[in-house]
């Protein structure tokens, strides 16, 4: 029986081909939003921890954190990788405390911040969750106010 085990050289080139940004449950988030007629921004450098995705017209920030780096409890996605037990265990730990820290920081700059989770991205209901938890419909684009009121 032969272990799948990677020498370092592959296993780095594997590893940096992870994405910080764009990646695809981000994308999806993206645009799920999109077509429920939310704008944001991506990526504001000047917030802390640079947020994934910025609606600033609703003091909302969305992170999209994947189940394997943040540990998503539950998921079966959120394994302890077998090797380097010790190491992985204090990364998860360090990426757990960086997303308090940042998650209160920005609470406490007086933003709302949810956190969307990688398997719940690939969700097909995804735009009814997203429109559920922000609470509110967005105005639709080309319409005027006269016309939103008078169709109500």
């Amino acid at each position: 029986m032969t272990k799948n085990v990677l020498d370092d050289v592959a296993r780095r080139k594997m590893m940096a081909q992870f994405r910080s940004k764009d990646t695809k449950p981000e994308v999806m988030v993206r645009r799920a939003l999109h077509r429920l007629g939310y704008r944001f921004r991506l990526h504001r450098r000047d917030l802390p921890g640079t947020p994934d995705i910025v609606l600033p017209r609703h003091r909302t920030i969305i992170l999209v954190h994947g189940c394997f780096w943040h540990q998503h409890n539950g998921c079966r996605d959120a394994r302890m990788p077998r090797t380097r037990q010790d190491y992985w265990s204090a990364k998860f730990q360090r990426n757990s405390e960086r997303d308090v820290k940042i998650t209160a920081a920005l609470t406490a700059l007086g933003w709302r911040v949810l956190v969307v989770w990688e398997c719940d991205a690939r969700k097909p209901d995804l735009a009814t969750y997203l429109a559920s938890v922000l609470g509110h419909v967005p105005s639709r684009a080309g319409h005027t106010e006269d016309e939103e009121t008078a169709a109500v």
